[in-house]
């Protein structure tokens, strides 16, 4: 049984806040520069090079004034243990990275009352038991100028793809530019209620380009990119032919009376970091 102190995830959380937050993943720069040879309208140009010198020049800065919520995900293997207070430990992690590096601190104490907490905590923490004897750590701050875009549906089984991929467009042409786009869809198939949500927004953690293991959803992936680009929203809402930089899918099992769809959306703030303790 290997050993892990909640001291070192405290650290490696608050490093990740900070980078994630200044460092846009080697995917989202593809996706951008790729979007941006492809692009022909001057407007659309235009934005998209401006999103481009933003990211070069970020660093040590945030990327986005918008720092998120601190989305946490861990993969613990079944031969870790944890010493000391796990969910204690992420917080401890998220205060001191976004308190340190001057990020700005979204989170409210209380949905309702709207007192701020000060810190941006508490994270949402998500947990998995995978085999092992390693800890893997995903930092995903997630704006809400896009979280408040996502949706879900209970859709019928007999609505089937078509139905799914109609609830897809819906919510990005309801989106329009609010999201500030180019964004990522995350899509999640299956489950139940919660479990729906959550898979769009594990999508979310892919690279941008992967494709779903299954070759119909692979395919389905390809189909909803091309059909959103086709929406000419485009860049930041002004229009163009790249409202989106790519679609993501994950399904589950679900019931035989239902489809669950889910549909998470990401800025082209795409913000992810993994590391493997």
């Amino acid at each position: 049984m290997r050993e892990i102190h909640s001291e070192v995830i405290a650290q490696r959380v608050a490093e990740m806040c900070i980078r994630a937050n200044t460092v846009l993943p080697e995917d989202v720069c593809a996706a951008l520069e790729a979007s941006r040879a492809r692009e022909d309208g001057i407007v659309a140009r235009d934005v998209l090079d401006t999103i481009i010198e933003n990211y070069h020049i970020a660093n040590p800065v945030p990327i986005c004034q918008d720092t998120g919520m601190a989305c946490v995900f861990l993969e613990i293997g079944q031969d870790v243990h944890i010493v000391g207070d796990l969910t204690q430990a992420v917080n401890a992690g998220v205060a001191k990275g976004y308190t340190e590096a001057y990020l700005r601190k979204s989170v409210v104490r209380d949905p309702l009352f709207r007192e701020n907490t000060g810190d941006n905590t508490p994270a949402m923490l998500y947990t998995e038991l995978v085999p092992g004897d390693s800890v893997r750590i995903t930092v995903a701050p997630k704006g809400f100028g896009s979280e408040n875009m996502s949706r879900i549906a209970m859709l019928k089984p007999a609505d089937g793809v078509d139905g799914v991929v109609d609830f897809v467009l819906e919510t990005v042409r309801l989106a329009g530019p609010n999201p500030c786009p180019p964004i990522v869809v995350g899509v999640g198939i299956g489950g139940n209620f919660d479990k729906a949500a959550l898979l769009a927004k594990k999508a979310l953690l892919r690279p941008i380009g992967s494709r779903n293991e299954t070759p119909f959803y692979a395919q389905l992936e390809e189909t909803l990119l091309e059909k959103i680009n086709a929406l000419g929203i485009g860049p930041q809402g002004l229009g163009g032919r790249t409202t989106a930089l790519g679609v993501q899918i994950e399904t589950l099992p679900t019931h035989i009376a239902g489809l669950p769809c889910a549909v998470n959306i990401n800025c082209h703030v795409s913000r992810h970091i993994t590391e493997v303790l």
